[in-house]
Parts: structure tokens; C-alpha cells; sequence
């Protein structure tokens, strides 16, 4: 996992976007972190992407614990808020892929509000299901026409860390950034969780809450699992044997 914080990653983003080299940035959380130790697809795009940034407390939490290493935080839907502003003042293109075509014309609609002169170069809703080559490649194909300077994706993790590996030779665009739910918090679709939840890892709980029917099933699963993750940590740390740089490595 990357150790640098929001200002490190506006910094490096804004790099990418100079030199026009091609990158993507991951945020990863203690879902995805559970699902790399299984999926070695996922695995392998956290290595390939780059950055990897902490996006939720409990994994920045275990990393604070087992390692030396010092993560920072670093919130999709803050990232957004933040890149979006500074695209506004130096004439960043974005892009916008993932979620519903209406909930996708409002969260454009809110950003040029919020950040007058904000450049949108377009947005698209692909379908949920697994799209055929030809869909992927007409997307793209759309995707490279609107010529974005920063990509944001939206289809959720691990789906949209897959894609990002995927298909980075594909896109042109120098930066593509998978946010999961930033999508929905910026558009107004849902609400996110208060500051003081945020601030101490129980951001999770107050989707669960949320959107019991989706997520509920996610969590039983993920909340022991992790928990397992975090045992065989300590007992490695404990017996003095290397636990590695994070659990995203």
C-alpha cells in the first residue's frame, strides 16, 4: 500500500497528467483487502497499479499495527472533491464511468455547481452485467474520443480494479481512478456516513445500516474474515516472522 496521504496523490496525479503516462489508483479497504487473498487477479492489479491508497480506517488501522509502515487515509469521495477542484482551476477533462445514466447526469450536474468551470468531458453507464467485447470496445473507443485527462471509475470493487488492469494499455487518459460508492455520495443518491464515524472505522457500519438488503451478506462475510487476516498478523508479529509490508503487498 502506498504510504502517501491526499496531497502526495493530488501531487503524483498531476504528474501523470503532465507527462500524459498512462496510471491508475486503486483505493482499496478491508473488502478488498480480503478478496486479494483469493482473487490473484486482484492481487496482481494492486502491483501493477500506481498507487494503492488506504480508503477505509480498519485497514489503515491493521496496517498501523502489524507494520512499521504508516499509511495514511485517503477517502475516494475526498479525493473526488478534491481533484475536482483542482480540474476546475487548471482546465482538467474528466470522465466518468459507472452507476446509473440519471444518477451519472446528476453527479455532473452537482460537481459543475459546486466547482464552476469544472470540464466534464462525459460520462457513460455501462450495463451490469459482463459486457461483450464489442461493448468494451465501443466504450473505450467513446471513452478515448471525449480525450479525459483523469478517468474515474465507478463500478465497484473488485470490478473496477480488474478493469483498470485490464484495459490500461487501452485508455488513453493519463489517470484512472476507481472510487467504488464516491459516485453516490457526490450525487446525492446516498449519504455518507458523519465525520466522527469516518474518523473511527465505523464508516462500514453506517452503510450496513444503510443498505441492509446489499450489504449485509457483504460484511458478515468480510468482518470475520478480516478479523482472521488480523490474527494471523499478530501471531506472526508475535513469533517474531516477517508479516510483509500490508495486507495489499
Amino acid at each position: 500500500m502506498s504510504l502517501t496521504g491526499k496531497d502526495g496523490a493530488l501531487s503524483q496525479i498531476e504528474n501523470w497528467i503532465a507527462s500524459r503516462s498512462p496510471n491508475f489508483v486503486c483505493l482499496a479497504d478491508a473488502h478488498c483487502a480480503v478478496v486479494s487473498t483469493k482473487n490473484r487477479a486482484l492481487h496482481n492489479a494492486y502491483q501493477t497499479a500506481g498507487l494503492v491508497l488506504g480508503d477505509g480506517m480498519p485497514l489503515i488501522l491493521m496496517c498501523k499495527l502489524l507494520n512499521e509502515r504508516r499509511p495514511q487515509r485517503v477517502r475516494g469521495a475526498d479525493l473526488m472533491r478534491e481533484l475536482c477542484g483542482v480540474s476546475a482551476e487548471r482546465g482538467y477533462r474528466n470522465f466518468f464511468v459507472g452507476g446509473r445514466t440519471e444518477a451519472l447526469s446528476e453527479l455532473a450536474k452537482r460537481l459543475t455547481e459546486r466547482y464552476p468551470g469544472l470540464p466534464i468531458a462525459g460520462f457513460i453507464s455501462p450495463p451490469f452485467r459482463e459486457m461483450t467485447d464489442l461493448e468494451s470496445r465501443e466504450m473505450i473507443r467513446r471513452i478515448n474520443q471525449a480525450k479525459p485527462d483523469i478517468l474515474w471509475v465507478g463500478l465497484g470493487a473488485p470490478k473496477q480494479e480488474l478493469w483498470m488492469a485490464k484495459h490500461r494499455a487501452e485508455i488513453t487518459a493519463p489517470v484512472m481512478i476507481g472510487v467504488g460508492a464516491a459516485f453516490d455520495f457526490l450525487s446525492g443518491s446516498k449519504t455518507e456516513a458523519p465525520l466522527w464515524m469516518q474518523r473511527c472505522g465505523c464508516e462500514w457500519l453506517f452503510r450496513m445500516c444503510s443498505e441492509p438488503k446489499r450489504l449485509s451478506r457483504r460484511y458478515l462475510h468480510v468482518v470475520p474474515s478480516f478479523l482472521g487476516l488480523l490474527f494471523i498478523g499478530v501471531l506472526s508479529r508475535l513469533s517474531g516472522a516477517k508479516t510483509g509490508a500490508d495486507p495489499i503487498s
